[in-house]
């Protein structure tokens, strides 16, 4: 295993590399929206897809905007009805995590309700509740409020300002949507925290050919918490599209982003499952005594037609009281392969592609394989290893209906034993 120094090194190296590809990107990144901007040609209707969905006239009756474009309501709707996932484990796995058990999910459910209003300004506002949602954070329930927010455009040049409850801007794999990743969890969840309260810039620059994105953050009147006692988070990412062909069929994406982490009344965490929302955490550092920690991440997504590579590694450099400052990280690496050529649509006002709008009346086919590896094992962090590979199809059969079925094996090196889960997780999705 490399050891601590040489992954700070090779990671400030790469830091050294990509910069300078991110110019000086300080001009709008837009608020999560159903299709990639410029990418409306690409969907088909309803009608023009064997799988029997609801018409796009139905969906968009229950939406209002007034004559004077002052006032907007959008409702929308993300819906995984259904996930079904197996175990196989070995003995020293289920010593780790103990015996997972086969269990069909309601993996998430998702009310949204979105528009804008004329006050001053022209305000957007975005409000979400969900169930058992792929952004819920640690300790909430199986119901919670996942986004309410207001932001409003303070210009070309100072770009998008939002406030309220919305997610850092760190990590490719946070920042967009997880119904439309091509694999089915996110892996790098140990890194990142998916909702908090704050504030945040983003603008899109140079043709939109590159994004920004500011936050400061601290939810400490949500929590009931002292303002002293709770964290506080500054996140930025920074994106650069130095490669675009075509209609967007072709392009080259590169992020990198940093985070500083405050601790929660002095303490650090880092925690995660594996491919699977079920079963307990398979990282865990466990609460570690220290006052902050820095984040850097670096983003690759290369598309070419049906093909593509999305690669993410993050590093975190702790500082904890005993001066040790361990340091953790993770990566993975996910190809894809859409067999009837289509490709992820590229949002160039927010730094990141969209789902897959499948043109064929049997809808598209996608080969997905990923490898990964979180380290959360160092000094006195021992929160242990988990190495894996997951491979799987992934049926766009409309513009909102998708399944998927995938295989996975992770191997986990914990409490000095090394264990093996094999999963299968099949899914139904619907979105609106």
């Amino acid at each position: 295993m490399v050891s601590s120094i040489m992954r700070r090194r090779a990671f400030a190296c790469a830091w050294l590399f990509i910069l300078p590809a991110l110019p000086a990107a300080l001009w709008a990144q837009s608020p999560e929206s159903d299709l990639a901007a410029g990418s409306e040609g690409l969907a088909k209707q309803s009608s023009h897809f064997n799988l029997l969905d609801f018409h796009d006239e139905d969906l968009g009756s229950v939406n209002y905007e007034d004559e004077k474009d002052r006032f907007s309501v959008k409702f929308g709707l993300a819906l995984l009805a259904a996930d079904y996932t197996s175990f196989e484990q070995d003995e020293e796995s289920k010593q780790q995590v103990g015996n997972q058990q086969d269990e069909f999910e309601a993996r998430s459910l998702r009310l949204i309700v979105r528009g804008h209003f004329e006050l001053l300004r022209r305000w957007n506002y975005k409000l979400s509740y969900e169930y058992k949602g792929f952004d819920k954070d640690y300790g909430e329930g199986d119901w919670a409020a996942s986004d309410f927010n207001f932001s409003t455009e303070l210009g070309p040049r100072a770009g998008k300002l939002t406030i309220g409850k919305m997610k850092e801007s760190h990590a490719y794999e946070l920042v967009g949507d997880a119904a439309n990743l091509p694999h089915p969890e996110r892996y790098l969840s140990p890194f990142f925290r998916s909702r908090n309260v704050g504030l945040q810039l983003t603008n899109a620059v140079f043709d939109e050919r590159a994004t920004w994105a500011v936050g400061w953050y601290n939810d400490w009147w949500l929590e009931n918490e002292d303002f002293g006692d709770s964290g506080n988070d500054f996140a930025a990412r920074f994106t650069v599209l130095p490669v675009w062909r075509g209609d967007g069929d072709r392009y080259l994406h590169l992020g990198a982003s940093v985070r500083y982490y405050g601790a929660d009344e002095g303490m650090l965490r880092y925690r995660g499952r594996p491919a699977t929302n079920l079963g307990p955490d398979y990282v865990d550092t466990g609460n570690i005594p220290g006052d902050h920690a820095w984040h850097g991440g670096l983003e690759l997504l290369w598309t070419h037609y049906g093909f593509s590579v999305l690669g993410e590694y993050i590093g975190a450099e702790l500082r904890t009281r005993d001066g040790s400052n361990p340091y953790l990280d993770g990566y993975y690496v996910t190809v894809g392969w859409v067999l009837s050529g289509e490709h992820r649509p590229y949002d160039r006002q927010a730094g990141y592609a969209r789902r897959v709008l499948p043109q064929h009346p049997w809808g598209a086919v996608e080969l997905i394989g990923r490898y990964g590896v979180v380290d959360t094992d160092d000094g006195i962090a021992e929160g242990g290893t988990m190495e894996g590979w997951w491979a799987g199809v992934n049926w766009w059969a409309t513009n909102r209906w998708k399944f998927s079925v995938g295989y996975g094996d992770i191997d986990l090196d914990r409490f000095g034993i090394t264990g093996s889960t094999r999963t299968l997780l099949s899914r139904l999705q619907w979105i609106y």
